[in-house]
Formats: structure tokens, C-alpha cells, sequence
């Protein structure tokens, strides 16, 4: 779909946006980014929530949805994502799940399968994640580096799912530099926080960031679901405006509700008016349509 189709779409979109917020608590009103807008990072909890979230998209003028597996986790991801991308080609564009990263074979699998067919992404790729699922692989391991040569020759990039510390980020910045033909975007901002991943930014050129999953159901956010973009955020996001991606990254069936798709995407364009005007295209749309060459 192209930006002027896509223009054409939005009206609607920016009316309800416009209404979302004048119902918020204290009339809370802030500037809305009423362009073409593309979630780079979102999941499907079953084969028919997709129509859910297709409506949604029709109601706030998104123009294409990246659907990515969750690390493994659910085995029919494939198959829900193919089915999404051949009812809605349009609308879905259908990433590569890759469920074992560090497997011995999973390199040789992987090769074949892009050989198969061309993806525009693999992921989610989950590397390192805290919390009640703990996952902790380490970005040098060589069956991983194996994974991004292969990434590196189909020139594919890859959704990593990789909470920073220092020492974790210093671990990925090691894989980075050992395989700079690979490009890496970095989910959720690796939880950040902003001066960590400002540092990765400035040494890694083949580094990507999305802001997934940032909103006000989760932690950390870039901003509440009124108030203002984070500032440290915002002056990051606006010294690398080629860097950044946008996603909502709905996964949990609640998420799917039409009521809370509207709250988030409603969110989704205020927080992306906060950015300068011409960051704020990069972001919700130009920097998505580059790396995954949706054109």
C-alpha cells in the first residue's frame, strides 16, 4: 500500500483519536501525527484474532501490521501469521519465526527456509528475558553468530528480545561489531534505559530499535496513557530518527479487545505528534517501509 493510499485513510482515524482525548481524565490534549502508520512489532494469541485487530487498524488508519512468533512460545505462530498474511496480504506482513536460536541445525533451517521463500524479518528472537519465563542466551554464542551470517547473507534483519544490563549490552555489542553485515533491531528498546541504548546506538550502525510494547500497559514506557513522552526519550528518539521503528506489540487476548486497540493506538498517535514532524514520519512509517522493503 502506498503513503498517498494510505493518506486517504486517515480521517476517521484522527476524528476517534481526537475524541479519545478529549474524553480523557482532566482533558488531557496533546498533538496527534495524523500520517501513514505501521506497527512493526505485534502477535497473534489465536488464529482469529487477527479480524480484531484488522478492524482496528481500518478505524485508526493503520496501514500494515508485522506479525512476529513470541520466542517459541506458541507453536502455531507460523501458521496463524501465514493465514493472517494470505486473508489480509494488503494489511499483514508476515515475519519468520525462529523458535531455537543457538540450535545446532537452526542455521542450516533457517538458510533453507529463506531459500524457500523471502521474509522481510525473523523474530522474535528471544535471548534474554527476566522475569517468571527467565531465558538467558548469550548474543556470541556461535550457533547465534551462524544465524546472523545467514541473516546477513539473505539481508534479512532480526527482532531480538534482549534486556540490557551493562554487562548484557556489552555481550550483544560484541556480536554487533563481529557481524556488522547482519542488522539487529532491538525489541522494546532492550528496556532500556535511554543512555544505554544511546551508547549501542552511537557504536553500531547495524543496530535498529523498536519501541514496542512501551505503552501505558507496560513497563517501561515511553509515556503514561495522558501524560507527556518521556524527555530522555523523545531527545533519543530525535538524534537517531532513522533508527526507530513503532509497534504495539499486542499479544495477550486482552490486548485484542476493539476498546483497548483503540486506547493503545489512540496512544500510539499522540506519543509519535510529541516528536518533530518530520521524525515523527520516520518512526510511524519510513524507517519500517525501508528495513522490511515494503516498497
Amino acid at each position: 500500500m502506498t503513503a498517498r493510499r494510505a493518506l486517504t485513510r486517515l480521517a476517521p482515524a484522527a476524528v476517534l483519536a481526537a475524541t479519545l482525548c478529549a474524553a480523557m481524565p482532566g482533558g488531557a490534549r496533546a498533538a496527534e501525527y495524523t500520517g501513514p502508520l505501521i506497527d512493526a512489532h505485534s502477535h497473534l494469541p489465536s488464529a482469529g484474532a487477527i479480524t480484531a485487530y484488522v478492524e482496528a487498524m481500518k478505524r485508526h488508519g493503520v496501514t500494515r501490521v508485522v506479525l512476529l512468533g513470541v520466542g517459541g512460545v506458541q507453536k502455531d505462530d507460523p501458521a496463524w501469521i501465514a493465514a493472517a498474511a494470505r486473508r489480509y496480504p494488503d494489511r499483514v506482513v508476515a515475519g519468520l519465526p525462529l523458535s531455537d536460536p543457538t540450535g545446532a541445525e537452526a542455521a542450516a533451517r533457517l538458510d533453507a527456509a529463506l531459500i524457500r521463500g523471502r521474509a522481510p524479518v525473523v523474530g522474535e528472537v528471544h535471548l534474554r528475558q527476566m522475569g517468571r519465563r527467565a531465558i538467558e542466551r548469550d548474543p556470541g554464542d556461535p550457533a547465534f553468530g551462524r544465524i546472523l551470517d545467514v541473516l546477513a547473507k539473505h539481508a534479512v534483519p532480526v527482532v531480538v528480545h534482549y534486556e540490557l544490563t551493562d554487562r548484557a549490552a556489552a555481550a550483544l555489542e560484541r556480536a554487533l561489531a563481529a557481524h556488522r553485515a547482519a542488522t539487529v533491531v532491538l525489541a522494546h528498546a532492550g528496556a532500556g534505559p535511554p543512555a544505554r541504548v544511546e551508547g549501542l546506538l552511537a557504536r553500531n550502525p547495524n543496530l535498529r530499535v523498536d519501541l514496542s510494547g512501551m505503552h501505558f500497559q507496560r513497563t517501561p514506557a515511553l509515556a503514561t496513557e495522558t501524560g507527556p513522552l518521556d524527555p530522555a526519550w523523545k531527545a533519543l528518539i530525535e538524534r537517531f530518527p532513522d533508527r526507530f521503528l513503532v509497534g504495539v506489540d499486542v499479544w495477550a487476548p486482552r490486548l485484542f479487545e476493539p476498546a483497548m486497540l483503540d486506547r493503545l493506538l489512540a496512544w500510539t498517535r499522540r506519543v509519535l505528534g510529541e516528536l518533530r514532524a518530520d521524525v515523527a514520519e520516520r518512526v510511524a512509517w519510513r524507517n519500517a517501509t525501508t528495513l522490511f522493503r515494503l516498497e
